[in-house]
């Protein structure tokens, strides 16, 4: 797809998911501490239930001093209800300690440096800098982009760095805060990974999916 295409489906998904009060993210965080715990917590995860552990364990532990005063086995409890909840309370409370020693408690604001937590990847980076920061040097690219991308032609990989390259050279970087927002939303709404609602899709007449659907169906 060219970026006149690309940004023409821009347009009419930002009309369709318009970004109410500057919020384009999906997790209950109110610092940037409490966003990096729970994007390195939403891993494989829904983000309905990494909210859901959200106030019990904040409560808990509400700044990195705290939790990295835990043990691994201490948070287990209150996070048991996500998924390698195991792996997941070692990683934060090693983030917490990682925090207070290497940086004051305070969350880095550069790619880097946050890549160095535990659990902490590419996608996790990007999240993190956009939503507690508004720092885009990049586009966070989890299942839901990794599709919506791929079908509507943005890219022919599925590979989430080079998905995340195609995004960043075919949009204008001022865009880039809203495409992992914008296209999560319709993932979820109509280009759903099984039986996509193609009746409904705002951006149908684009989409290479689509095209190959009708395609197929003709012949």
């Amino acid at each position: 797809m060219n970026r006149e295409a690309a940004c023409e489906a821009y347009r009419r998904l930002l009309a369709e998911y318009p970004v109410v009060d500057d919020r384009r993210h999906f997790l209950d965080f109110s610092n940037p501490f409490e966003a990096l715990i729970l994007t390195i917590l939403s891993a494989q995860t829904t983000d309905r239930a990494v909210n859901a552990v959200r106030d019990t364990l904040f409560s808990r532990y509400p700044t990195p001093e705290a939790l990295a005063r835990a043990e691994p086995e201490e948070v287990e409890p209150l996070i048991r209800t996500i998924g390698f909840h195991h792996t997941k309370a070692r990683y934060i409370v090693e983030t917490a300690r990682k925090l207070v020693a290497d940086f004051g408690g305070e969350v880095p604001r550069t790619m880097e440096e946050l890549q160095s937590f535990p659990g902490v990847g590419r996608k996790t980076a990007n999240i993190v800098l956009s939503h507690a920061f508004e720092i885009n040097v990049g586009i966070a690219v989890d299942t839901h982009v990794r599709r919506v991308s791929k079908r509507l032609g943005f890219t022919d990989s599925t590979n989430p760095n080079i998905i995340e390259r195609d995004l960043v050279a075919l949009f204008p970087e001022e865009a880039w805060r809203d495409i992992n927002y914008l296209l999560i939303r319709h993932g979820r709404a109509v280009c759903t990974a099984q039986n996509p609602k193609h009746e409904q899709c705002i951006v149908a007449d684009l989409c290479r999916y689509y095209r190959e659907l009708r395609g197929g169906e003709e012949k």
